[in-house]
């Protein structure tokens, strides 16, 4: 078997995750000649070309991509194999979570965890989009696209919306639900459907019903965005499970149909760090809280 000059690898994975020679070159504390040495010897060594330069941005080439998850994957596992040994192993992690379910779910929650594992250093990466799988971006990810090359997932939860109000407006509501409801302004959420109305064009579908002509509508980017309109009585937004609860003082869901998205999320990580203390320890957590405060 032979093996590639391994203080090249080594660079070339700092190199890759950080995107930046001179961020390598601090974190390894050599100088950038020497990082951009290693890696020279790393390319003749393989044959290829693993980053492009062009002027001050740097990128990874097809091959580097592909290299960089293999290596990564494999300098983890030397990592954890050597702590364990040394009777330590590695607490600190990276987790890439939407930000609605960061917000309105997760962080409320934060201190449960580092009660339960107080070793346990976690960060917040959070993403408006479906995140790339790949540790660059994080070490584990909630994500509704778990599909990826040596990934694993787990189900946390089948999303479903309900219309909410804040309970100062429903005050105002008469007549029989859930015609009621195209009284309200009706506030859409572009990110859910990636199309103006489509959210409430999809829940009027479920139940049987049509928006009048006359209803009146107003358009978001984010649900976030939506639900803090409807909490200052603005109107009706979509709100799923982990984002209200039920002893909300502003809030409160309407006695209407529910609309199924399709979308699920998952706790997602690399097939080959599922064992490691810190993704271990952050997968068992999320499965015991969300299993007692989310219905699948």
């Amino acid at each position: 078997m032979k093996l590639p000059p391994l203080r090249a690898v080594q660079y070339f994975e700092v190199v890759a995750r950080l995107l930046s020679f001179s961020r390598a070159a601090l974190e390894l504390n050599v100088s950038q000649s020497a990082v951009s040495h290693q890696i020279r010897l790393l390319e003749d060594f393989l044959g290829e070309r693993l980053l492009l330069r062009q002027g001050r941005l740097l990128s990874l080439t097809a091959q580097g991509e592909v290299y960089f998850e293999g290596i990564s994957a494999g300098l983890g596992q030397i990592a954890q194999s050597s702590e364990q040994l040394r009777g330590g192993g590695e607490m600190r992690l990276r987790l890439a979570v939407y930000s609605s379910f960061a917000v309105k779910w997760l962080i409320p929650r934060l201190a449960g965890l580092r009660q339960l594992y107080p070793e346990l250093d976690l960060s917040l990466e959070m993403v408006a989009e479906d995140p790339e799988l790949s540790d660059r971006v994080a070490d584990c990810f909630i994500t509704v696209s778990p599909h990826g090359r040596g990934y694993c997932h787990d189900l946390i939860y089948r999303e479903r919306l309900f219309p909410v109000c804040s309970r100062r407006l429903l005050q105002q509501v008469e007549g029989e639900w859930p015609d009621a409801i195209w009284q309200l302004p009706l506030l859409s959420v572009q990110s859910i459907y990636k199309a103006r109305g489509e959210d409430w064009q999809r829940w009027a579908k479920a139940g049987g019903l049509v928006i009048p002509a006359e209803a009146r509508m107003h358009h978001f980017s984010h649900v976030l965005l939506a639900m803090e309109a409807a909490a200052w009585d603005q109107g009706v937004a979509f709100v799923n499970d982990y984002m209200l609860r039920p002893d909300d003082p502003q809030l409160v869901a309407l006695p209407v149909h529910q609309l199924e998205t399709g979308d699920a999320f998952y706790f997602t990580c690399k097939r080959s760090r599922a064992h490691e203390p810190a993704i271990s320890r952050l997968r068992q957590w999320l499965m015991m809280e969300t299993r007692q405060s989310i219905p699948l």
